[in-house]
């Protein structure tokens, strides 16, 4: 499909690292979008004509007013959102079966590990209102195994799946961007380092983390606890 002729994906969003999976998907693909913020210290996920597409009341999530059958498609969850523009686009996504199974292992990692994981670390080491030992030593453990695990699959590789660039990179670039704060050392996985550097250098990858920068920017200077509240508390405003 031209993406000349393509309608403007909605992409609903906030600057966090699952929507900077689909952002930088988008610049990848070179498709028309218009974002949609979803702020989510202030609640907007739990706004009713939100959760009619977004049940989960998470970001990101897309409509595709072009679907498969020509009309509009809602699709939320964002590996479901990779793989529905990849196929879509026959890009990123490899059409070979043993390629594209590769692709979803690792997909399916980043979605259930390295990401869930990393975000408790982020939460219990940054955020929580009381310092709980165990939580804090078990998810940064967690996090250390995950990055070993990620090391080891770049050994040889430039990336992780498929021998290829595919979304699999693009659900994990985010979350390694808050390697730091999440109390990791770079110098001890020198292939995710690497790999890290060598998605950096992509401008698609560079514009798909920028979506939002004034957002995110503004979020982060914030000492709102209500929004706090509303993010861990899972509570509409």
């Amino acid at each position: 499909m031209s993406v000349s002729q393509v309608k403007p994906i909605e992409l609903y969003y906030w600057p966090t690292p699952n929507g900077w999976k689909v952002s930088i998907l988008l610049e990848e693909l070179g498709v028309p979008y218009e974002v949609k913020f979803i702020d989510i210290g202030k609640g907007d996920q739990f706004e009713p004509e939100f959760l009619k597409f977004s049940p989960n009341n998470r970001m990101p999530a897309i409509i595709d007013p072009e679907g498969p059958d020509g009309s509009p498609i809602t699709v939320f969850e964002s590996g479901a959102i990779l793989q529905y523009l990849g196929r879509k686009f026959g890009k990123y996504y490899p059409a070979d079966e043993r390629k594209r199974v590769e692709t979803e292992e690792w997909l399916m990692w980043q979605m259930g590990g390295f990401g869930p994981m990393l975000g408790q670390n982020h939460h219990f080491r940054i955020y929580a209102p009381e310092k709980i030992e165990y939580a804090m030593s078990r998810y940064l453990n967690e996090t250390h195994r995950l990055y070993g695990v990620l090391d080891r699959r770049l050994e040889g590789r430039d990336y992780v799946a498929a021998g290829e660039y595919t979304i699999a990179d693009m659900a994990m670039i985010g979350w390694a961007q808050g390697w730091e704060r999440q109390g990791m050392d770079l110098e001890e996985f020198q292939n995710v380092k690497a790999w890290k550097t060598r998605l950096e250098e992509r401008p698609a990858v560079q514009k798909g983390l920028v979506v939002g920068k004034e957002e995110r920017e503004k979020f982060a200077l914030q000492d709102d606890k209500n929004a706090q509240s509303v993010l861990f508390g899972q509570r509409a405003r």
